[in-house]
């Protein structure tokens, strides 16, 4: 198995000072596990995050997938900060509890300007998958 290009620990260090505003102390985002091509996150529930009825916001859950591919194309790739999400579709499947969010990536293909790849989210503790997104990234050259 490949090693990754950057490790949990260099992603930790990059990713606040380039996109301070997604990762800060307040956004409840941490890095948990970075492998080649893959990693997990997990976002700190806070009642900030729910929708009228009780359950954690689509917007929430969307963010933290793209987030998510974001951080396993970045080890697979290194340091491009400039790739794009050009296609995010994703799947609620069913009521996340209100907990943390766990949110595992999957690069499935990675190409010269295209990588693809899949995110299955999970309230903690909790073995179903609340939403299942499909991600697109367009990677810009690197003339």
């Amino acid at each position: 198995m490949q090693e990754p290009k950057l490790s949990r620990e260099q992603l930790s260090e990059l990713l606040p000072s380039h996109f301070p505003e997604f990762v800060h102390p307040a956004s409840g985002i941490t890095i948990e596990e970075v492998s080649y091509g893959a990693c997990r996150i997990r976002q700190t529930f806070s009642p900030l995050m729910l929708r009228p009825g009780g359950t954690i916001s689509g917007p929430t859950m969307m963010g933290l997938t793209d987030f998510t591919m974001y951080v396993a194309l970045l080890s697979a790739i290194g340091w491009v900060p400039m790739v794009v999400t050009s296609q995010l579709n994703i799947n609620f499947l069913r009521k996340p509890q209100q907990s943390d969010l766990i949110a595992a990536a999957k690069l499935m293909k990675l190409g010269q300007r295209l990588a693809f790849g899949e995110v299955a989210v999970r309230s903690a503790g909790a073995d179903d998958i609340v939403a299942h997104a499909t991600l697109t990234y367009a990677i810009p050259s690197q003339r």
